[in-house]
């Protein structure tokens, strides 16, 4: 009788675990449409500024309008997402409002337009993470560093995939000399991109509709009321450990986001690269960090999230010190391959020290947090570049992003060693 029982509750333990882990994969495939999207803009800016004549600084303001919009309504989405417990209703939100403002881009053809849908995706941008990283750790308390790398695989898969299939669909497609899909304009490839989204959105909220914070489906989920987690947020704000973070995060983000804007920009007006060559580049930036996402993460669990983080930023910064100097040559495109492996490493180790140090229940409010205070290296990294472009050409802004990942690096050191996860 007694075996039977210990068979029948480990059957239940593993259909749990099966479960989870099909909830793990499809979060994830949805957040790499919440990166598919913007992706794809890297990949169409140089055509877009062509045709509407916008100056690098114009280019680089779209994303900044973004990254400003993240970091005003990042701490109050943050807030709201953990005193709501229909998780899975917001995250397929999330993901069809980052979708809708770019399908309206492609009908536009007024500058004013392209910054107020990218305030738009902005918004929309800060549902996602608040829910989709604090839930996955809270059922895999033990391997958040695991579980959120493969959360982050899926962005690196969306960051891979768009660039070729943008650049591939804007150089038409030929095998044999026949035509398989002629070239479309860039008006087509974005709308043409946001489909698979707007599918994703819906199949989140048919699966995940009712996905609860505890994911027991219980109304409540474990979730805080609105006072309580606004009560509670003060807390935050007093937390050493997560302010550091966040503020090491911004610098490594500004270096993230400018070099997005800023390869494609160098490798089709600098290297002469066809748009297909730029978005194959591009994907092989995003698919070495794919590689290193898991490693890292798993590693970080065992060995220590700032072990991790400090050698895979002191890397990054070594890596764009010979994109420097191999400006120009083949030899570039290999280091912005190898940059990937090290810059996309630590993107979840961060998440995942981030929730160490934060009470359970305020997840989403720690994650708001991070995210609106690294929007700020989002918005800031690029207009600078974007300046520094037009007064000094293109390969000055590696220069600047060296040195931000090196100022990265710097607040990560005074972090106390080992943060004890927070009960």
């Amino acid at each position: 009788m007694e075996s039977r029982l210990m068979t029948s509750l480990a059957s239940a333990g593993n259909l749990v675990e099966r479960r989870s882990l099909a909830e793990v994969w499809l979060i994830s495939i949805g957040h790499s449409l919440t990166h598919w999207y913007p992706a794809t803009f890297y990949v169409l800016a140089p055509v877009i500024g062509a045709e509407l004549g916008l100056s690098y600084t114009q280019i680089a303001s779209i994303v900044t309008a973004q990254a400003i919009a993240g970091a005003v309504s990042n701490i109050p989405g943050g807030i709201i997402c953990d005193a709501i417990g229909r998780k899975g209703l917001m995250m397929a939100l999330s993901l069809a409002w980052i979708g809708i403002p770019y399908m309206i881009m492609a009908t536009t053809h007024a500058y004013w337009m392209l910054l107020a849908c990218a305030v738009l995706i902005g918004v929309g941008n800060t549902i996602w993470h608040p829910t989709a990283i604090p839930t996955l750790a809270r059922r895999f308390p033990d391997r958040k560093g695991l579980v959120v790398s493969i959360h982050g695989m899926g962005g690196n898969i969306g960051d891979a995939v768009a660039p070729f299939v943008a650049g591939s669909l804007l150089s038409g497609i030929a095998i044999g000399g026949i035509s398989l899909i002629p070239s479309l304009t860039w008006r087509e490839v974005m709308i043409f991109n946001v489909i698979p989204g707007i599918f994703m959105s819906a199949a989140i909220l048919w699966q995940l509709g009712k996905l609860q914070m505890d994911g027991k489906g219980k109304p409540g989920g474990g979730a805080l009321s609105l006072r309580e987690v606004a009560s509670g947020f003060g807390g935050l704000l007093k937390n050493r450990t997560l302010m550091l973070l966040s503020v090491s995060s911004a610098f490594r983000s500004m270096t993230q986001a400018s070099l997005m804007v800023f390869i494609p920009l160098y490798l089709a007006n600098v290297m002469g690269y066809s748009l297909w060559a730029v978005g194959a580049a591009m994907m092989g930036l995003q698919l070495c960090g794919f590689i290193a996402a898991p490693i890292a993460g798993s590693m970080s669990d065992r060995l220590g999230r700032r072990n991790i983080m400090m050698t895979s930023m002191i890397m990054t910064g070594v890596v764009l010190l010979f994109m420097i100097f191999a400006g120009g040559t083949p030899a570039f495109v290999f280091f912005v391959a190898l940059l990937g492996f090290f810059l996309f490493a630590i993107r979840a180790v961060l998440q995942a020290w981030t929730l160490d140090a934060t009470p359970k229940n305020m997840g989403g409010s720690a994650i708001g947090l991070l995210f609106g205070i690294q929007a700020v290296g989002n918005a800031v990294g690029p207009l600078v570049c974007g300046v520094l472009a037009d007064q000094y050409g293109l390969l000055a802004t590696f220069y600047f992003m060296a040195v931000t990942i090196v100022i990265a690096n710097m607040f990560v050191f005074f972090i106390p060693a080992e943060s004890a996860p927070a009960a």
